[in-house]
């Protein structure tokens, strides 16, 4: 028993020695940051959904839009498809509008479950991920039944896939919007991003799968060649093998949308427009517009070749539509030159536009742009700024680093002479469009505009957070109660700016989204290296934590007031509570929480 005593009695000092002991050593010397702070931080209060959020949050129906909110490339003007996403989000049904009438019983249906043996058994294969109510595979149906049925004959299949239905499929090969389309060879696949009609599919097919040049040896083979309406390149030579038609054939699989011949024929060379048949190796493009034959003059090498065709495959002045913009975009010519008019203006404007085209052949590419056409051409005019009835024309470099130069000025061959040449030597002030500065910018999360970009973003003493948005877009607008929650909770650090740009009517060459949303954050006394884009998840919580993480300048999170957590607590189900002073208001209003006044 008395063993028993003394036993206890020391397990009691120790326990209480250790009590006593723990805070003291515990503790953190003066000045000293303790590693585990932010980890022990408790952020229990940010995780509680308030009541307004879930009022402020949308739902949409599923088959509104194309969920492609992310885009490449400066999603910019190079995605062309990307025109149409505003008037997808209709809540109009698309069923309605079944379109042409057309047979594609060539054209296999593949699910998850047929889908690998297909790809397998098959050494080429066209695949189409699609979405029934998508407009543009609606668009390219007919065209992909009508190329299913020409490459039969190939034995190339061209299938498709329900995306909607096939949702595991399409998202193992991150499939991002409709329609999307891969070539597999052995099972391997690439993108397919030429035009979206009949002929360009199976041109670009047949490059992948043949020789990539033909041979024409009599005058009735040129003649159905010269029928087809294609663009056509021939080359004129000595002989069918050898090192020049090594040399052109390479050549050939650099262009995907043009055939390419060979002959030995002169016959067959007149009826191309070669008139010295005694100049060998030759070669002409021949094309439907206004400047049908173009002759080469250069070195029969592969660059060479295809420096030329790439350079004069397009008309003087390209009218911009759905199939001519991959021509426009994957030209190596980057510097376009744009004219954005309407129908009653065209014939005013359009021949001067084409005499000063003339001039900057091979070095400029010059677009047309009708801006009564509703479906592309508004689009492609509200992207560039180019509002307003009169004629306008824009300089664009279609580069990674896309910028827009404004033509200022009456419309003249000399002027616009003056431009192209200034364009060229790299003269010209870029253009960023802007909103209007707004009049009042107190609230928790700053507007920001292409004009206060500098202003407020680029502030070397504030930590920025800047969301990249589009009023149309989905994600967009699930995010924001997220957003407006946490520019709440982290108003009063002055150091710091929670701020959105709507990024479809501002620009900033800081400022570049690669989807909706993008999220940047700037560093202060940084802010001339590249943003840090946002990769933590769309919570308040973990936005928080990338900010506390990346923050130049050090800050501490405030915590709710007792009283007003309680009285949150105790506000009534349907009502959103003003952190400061505890009011309580009805569902459907949301509060500014520094002021008191209701934003319906």
């Amino acid at each position: 028993m008395k063993s028993r005593l003394i036993i206890l009695l020391s397990l009691s000092t120790l326990l209480l020695f250790s009590v006593l002991l723990t805070p003291s050593l515990a503790k953190t010397p003066a000045g000293a940051v303790d590693d585990d702070d932010d980890d022990d931080e408790d952020l229990s209060f940010l995780e509680a959904e308030d009541v307004s959020d879930a009022a402020a949050k949308h739902t949409f129906p599923e088959d509104t839009f194309s969920d492609n909110d992310d885009f490449d490339d400066d999603e910019d003007f190079e995605n062309y498809d990307d025109f149409e996403v505003p008037s997808a989000f209709d809540d109009e049904k698309e069923e309605e509008d079944e379109g042409p009438k057309f047979d594609d019983k060539d054209v296999v249906v593949l699910t998850d479950r047929n889908f690998s043996d297909f790809v397998e058994d098959n050494k080429y294969v066209m695949v189409e991920f699609y979405a029934p109510w998508c407009g543009h595979c609606k668009e390219l149906a007919p065209e992909y039944a009508a190329a299913a049925t020409e490459l039969k004959a190939e034995n190339v299949p061209l299938a498709k896939v329900d995306a909607t239905q096939e949702n595991e499929l399409a998202e193992n090969y991150e499939v991002q919007g409709f329609p999307t389309i891969y070539f597999f060879i052995d099972g391997e696949h690439k993108t397919y991003s030429g035009q979206r009609t009949k002929d360009a599919i199976v041109t670009w097919i047949k490059k992948k799968i043949g020789p990539g040049i033909y041979n024409i040896t009599t005058t009735e083979d040129a003649e159905r060649v010269l029928t087809s309406g294609k663009k056509i390149v021939l080359g004129f030579l000595e002989s069918l093998v050898g090192p020049e038609t090594e040399q052109l054939a390479a050549a050939s699989k650099l262009e995907d949308d043009l055939n390419f011949y060979q002959t030995t024929n002169p016959n067959v060379a007149k009826l191309f427009h070669i008139e010295d048949i005694a100049k060998r190796p030759a070669l002409v493009l021949l094309k439907k517009e206004e400047e049908k034959v173009v002759h080469y003059d250069g070195q029969f090498t592969k660059s060479a070749i295809a420096k030329f065709v790439s350079a004069n495959k397009l008309p003087l002045v390209t009218t911009f539509t759905r199939e001519s913009g991959p021509s426009i975009f994957e030209s190596p010519i980057k510097k376009q030159v744009l004219l954005f008019a309407t129908t009653n203006d065209t014939d005013k404007v359009f021949p001067t536009f084409q005499e000063v085209a003339k001039l900057f052949k091979g070095k400029l590419i010059f677009v047309f742009v009708n801006t009564d056409d509703e479906e592309v051409g508004k689009p492609v005019s509200d992207y560039f700024g180019a509002t307003g009835d009169s004629p306008k024309v824009i300089g664009y470099t279609g580069n990674e680093n896309p910028r827009k130069y404004i033509f200022d000025g009456e419309i003249t061959v000399e002027k616009l002479k003056a431009f192209g040449e200034d364009f060229l030597g790299d003269k010209l002030k870029a253009f960023y469009k802007s909103d209007l500065i707004p009049e009042n910018n107190d609230g928790d999360v700053k507007i920001v505009v292409g004009n206060n970009f500098d202003d407020i973003v680029l502030d070397e003493s504030k930590d920025v957070l800047l969301e990249i948005y589009a009023p149309w877009c989905g994600h967009c607008q699930s995010l924001e109660p997220t957003y407006n929650k946490l520019a709440k909770h982290l108003r009063g650090i002055e150091s710091l700016v929670i701020a959105k740009m709507d990024g479809t009517t501002n620009e900033h060459p800081q400022g570049k989204a690669e989807g909706y949303p993008t999220l940047l954050f700037f560093p202060a006394g940084n802010k001339k290296a590249d943003p840090i884009p946002v990769d933590a998840d769309r919570t308040v919580v973990a936005l928080y934590k990338f900010i506390k993480k990346h923050a130049s300048i050090p800050f501490k999170l405030p915590k709710p007031t007792p009283s007003s957590t309680s009285d949150s607590s105790e506000a009534k189900e349907g009502a959103t509570v003003d952190s400061s002073n505890g009011k309580a208001k009805e569902e459907g209003a949301t509060i500014d929480s520094s002021s008191g006044k209701d934003e319906l």
